[in-house]
C-alpha cells in the first residue's frame, strides 16, 4: 500500500517536473546558452514542484485553524510577513540550488577522497534487509534516523554562541505563524541542507523517498509553528511534537535560556524535531510549563532584555545575524588569549 502511494506520488511530482522543464526552463536555458546546468536545472525543478504543492496544502489546512482557534490575536500581521518570503525561499529549493552550486564540487571530491581511503556508505538497507521488502518499514527507519540526527543538529545550534547568533533569526520571530518554519539565516540553511544532504547519501536514503521524507517533515513543522490552539493529549504529546511543545521551545526564557523558569536544562528546551522522544531520552523536555510570550530575550526592550535589534526586514535580519556572529567569534578570540598562560623568557 504504502509502496503504491509513494509511486503515486513520485509519479505526479515527475510529470509535473517534466512539463515544467519541458515547456518552460529547457527553451530558456537554450536561449541563454545555459545548457550546461540542464541536469541541475532539471533536479531543481522537481524540488520546486514538491515545495509548490507543499505550500498548498499547508496553507489550505493550517490557515483555516489559525482563523478559528488562535493561540494569539495580533491588530497588525505585518511581522509575520517576511516569513512568507522565507517559505519561499526553502521549500521552492532556493536553498537547494545553492547547495548545489557553492558546495556541490565540495562534496564530490570529500566522497571520492572517503572512496580512495576505502570509507563506505553506512547503507542501513544492507544492514537491515528487510527495508529493501519493506518500503514502508525502510520510510520509517529513515525518518528516526534523521529526526535523531536533527534532535542534535538543533541542540548544536543553541549550544555553540556563534551559531545561536544565526538560529537566533528564526528565534526573533514574536508572531509564530505556519510560515515561521522556514525563517533563518541563509548560511545557517546552506549547512543544514549540506549536512541533512551527506547524512541521507551515508544511509542510503533512496532519493525518491528522500523528497517525501521532506515533503512529509516540512509539514509538520508548519504545523508545529502554526497560531494554532492544540495540544495532542498526554499520550500524543510524546509520540509527535504539538504546537503547544513546539512553541514552549520558542518561549523567551525557556526556548533558549537557564534561570529564567526553565524546568529542562542549558539552551533551552524541547529540541526534537518531529518526535519529542530524544528530549525525554535526552531530559530536554518539558510538558508542564504553559504557553508563554515568544521570542530573544535580548531583543525586548531594558529592564527585562537588551533592546537588541534583530531586524523587521528579509536583508536586515540576514546582515544583524552576520554582524552578530562576527561580534562572537570576535569576542571568543579575545577571551581565548586572554587565558592563554604567558611563557616567561629565561
Amino acid at each position: 500500500m504504502f509502496d503504491a502511494v509513494a509511486h503515486a506520488v513520485s509519479a505526479l511530482l515527475g510529470q509535473a517536473q517534466t512539463w515544467l522543464f519541458v515547456t518552460l526552463e529547457q527553451p530558456l536555458l537554450y536561449q541563454l546558452h545555459l545548457m550546461d546546468y540542464d541536469d541541475l536545472a532539471y533536479d531543481a525543478t522537481l524540488w520546486f514542484v514538491a515545495g509548490a504543492a507543499q505550500i498548498l496544502a499547508v496553507y489550505a489546512v493550517l490557515r483555516p485553524l489559525e482563523a478559528w482557534r488562535p493561540i494569539e490575536r495580533w491588530p497588525d500581521r505585518k511581522a509575520a510577513r517576511v516569513d512568507v518570503i522565507y517559505t519561499l525561499i526553502n521549500r521552492l529549493g532556493l536553498v537547494s540550488l545553492v547547495f548545489f552550486l557553492a558546495l556541490q564540487p565540495a562534496f564530490d571530491n570529500l566522497q571520492e577522497w572517503l572512496r580512495l581511503h576505502g570509507v563506505v556508505n553506512l547503507n542501513l538497507d544492507e544492514l537491515l534487509p528487510g527495508m529493501r521488502t519493506h518500503p514502508l518499514l525502510g520510510f520509517l527507519i529513515y525518518l528516526v534516523a534523521l529526526d535523531f540526527a536533527g534532535y542534535w543538529y538543533h541542540r548544536w545550534q543553541h549550544q555553540f554562541q556563534w551559531w545561536w547568533e544565526l538560529h537566533a533569526v528564526h528565534h526573533s520571530q514574536r508572531q509564530l505563524t505556519l510560515w515561521a518554519d522556514d525563517r533563518g539565516h541563509l548560511l545557517d540553511d546552506t549547512l543544514q541542507a549540506a549536512f541533512f544532504a551527506a547524512l541521507a547519501l551515508a544511509i542510503g536514503v533512496p532519493p525518491n523517498q528522500f523528497v517525501l521524507l521532506a515533503m512529509l517533515g516540512g509539514a509538520l513543522q508548519s504545523l508545529q509553528h502554526a497560531n494554532v490552539r492544540m495540544d495532542f493529549g498526554r499520550l500524543g504529546e510524546r509520540l509527535l511534537v504539538s504546537p503547544r511543545f513546539h512553541r514552549l521551545h520558542h518561549a523567551v526564557g525557556y526556548g533558549h535560556e537557564l534561570g529564567h523558569g526553565n524546568r529542562a536544562r542549558l539552551y533551552g528546551c524541547n529540541f526534537g524535531i518531529l518526535f519529542p522522544w530524544w528530549d525525554l531520552l535526552f531530559h530536554s523536555a518539558d510538558f508542564m510549563t504553559p504557553t508563554q510570550p515568544t521570542g530573544v530575550r535580548a531583543q525586548l526592550p531594558p529592564p527585562e532584555g537588551q533592546g537588541v535589534d534583530y531586524g523587521q526586514g528579509f536583508w536586515a535580519q540576514q546582515w544583524l545575524g552576520l554582524l552578530r556572529m562576527a561580534v562572537r567569534i570576535r569576542n571568543a578570540r579575545i577571551s581565548a588569549r586572554r587565558s592563554r598562560p604567558e611563557v616567561s623568557g629565561v
